[in-house]
């Protein structure tokens, strides 16, 4: 199951990578959306997929479920999410003083 998830986690890296190096600025948006989700899996995958029950203090010998990748993928999407949306907003500012979503209209001069 590990193997499979490694491989999708190939798949978003990649298909994030092809979207970040386009020119449309929402499509290098949502490459860092696809990214930040390829990197929420990669920390859920290297915590290890294990089941077990809640890590309570009267039942040492039981096996528990790891809580620290489960906190650590919740921060990651809450600043994620901030994150996000803050470069929408930058973008549809941009979008409403140039009148262009090309990252080369956004540069400010022509050739250099």
């Amino acid at each position: 199951m590990e193997t499979l998830i490694v491989l999708l986690i190939g798949i978003l890296v990649a298909v994030a990578t092809y979207l970040i190096l386009s020119r449309n600025i929402i499509r290098v948006i949502l490459g860092t959306a696809v990214l930040s989700h390829a990197v929420h899996l990669l920390i859920l995958t290297m915590g290890g997929l294990k089941t077990g029950n809640v890590p309570l203090l009267k039942e040492a010998d039981a096996p528990y479920t790891d809580a620290l990748p489960q906190a650590l993928i919740l921060t990651a999407i809450v600043i994620s999410f901030a994150v996000t949306a803050f470069i929408l907003v930058l973008a549809y500012r941009a979008y409403q003083d140039i009148g262009a979503d090309d990252l080369d209209a956004l540069r400010g001069t022509s050739d250099e």
